[in-house]
């Protein structure tokens, strides 16, 4: 039940992010081409980059190509009423931290399946949560999201490392699953209610004198 229930939410954070990704494209003005490509980079990027590190060929939307079909899809819809989803832009943020936290999880999985380490694994979920809205961001020529001063990468770090060391000491797949994604998602959700950021570097010209 809760493999179906994980493959739901999978195919709904790829929806989710090719939708920031066809967002990013309105702000830019393009044409419903320039839609499709900056959605499908944003909704399988992150997948593509962690199939590629751990030697997994064809990728992951070369074997099921409904991945980038729906990808395009949602971005065609978007392009039809990207000023309606533009204005409630807020509160796709918390959309998008499902799927932060789920690909976070589901990427750690697949390296774990495919005989990665338990630190590869956690890396492996870091790339799948983030790299597609980093490529998005930089084609798009907007601030990345590891600039971001919300918590974000930390997030997708905390999901998977929870859900590997769970995994590592011999939890059920389900629980570890579970804990995973509430951890990831809940930190990612503070950082949205309460704009919460780590400690940031301060050059000592800019401290306070002691």
């Amino acid at each position: 039940m809760l493999q179906t229930i994980t493959s739901y939410l999978d195919w709904f954070g790829v929806c989710v992010f090719a939708v920031t990704g066809a967002l990013v494209a309105s702000r830019k003005q393009m044409d419903i081409v320039g839609f499709a490509l900056m959605g499908s980079v944003t909704g399988i990027g992150g997948g593509t980059i962690r199939d590629v590190l751990l030697g997994l060929t064809p990728v992951f939307w070369v074997q099921k190509p409904s991945y980038l079909i729906t990808c395009i899809s949602v971005s065609v819809a978007t392009f039809l009423v990207a000023g309606f989803m533009q204005s409630r832009y807020r509160y796709l943020l918390w959309f998008d931290a499902v799927g932060l936290a789920l690909f976070a999880v589901t990427g750690a999985s697949t390296a774990l399946q495919h005989g990665a380490g338990a630190t590869i694994a956690i890396a492996m979920g870091v790339a799948t949560a983030t790299f597609g809205g980093i490529i998005r961001d930089i084609m798009g020529g907007e601030s990345p999201v590891i600039l971001s001063r919300e918590i974000y990468i930390t997030a997708a770090l905390l999901g998977a490392g929870v859900y590997v060391s769970l995994v590592v000491i011999g939890t059920s797949q389900d629980a570890a699953i579970v804990a995973g994604f509430i951890c990831g998602f809940g930190l990612r959700s503070a950082a949205l209610m309460w704009q919460l950021s780590l400690p940031r570097y301060r050059p000592a010209t800019d401290r306070n004198p002691e």
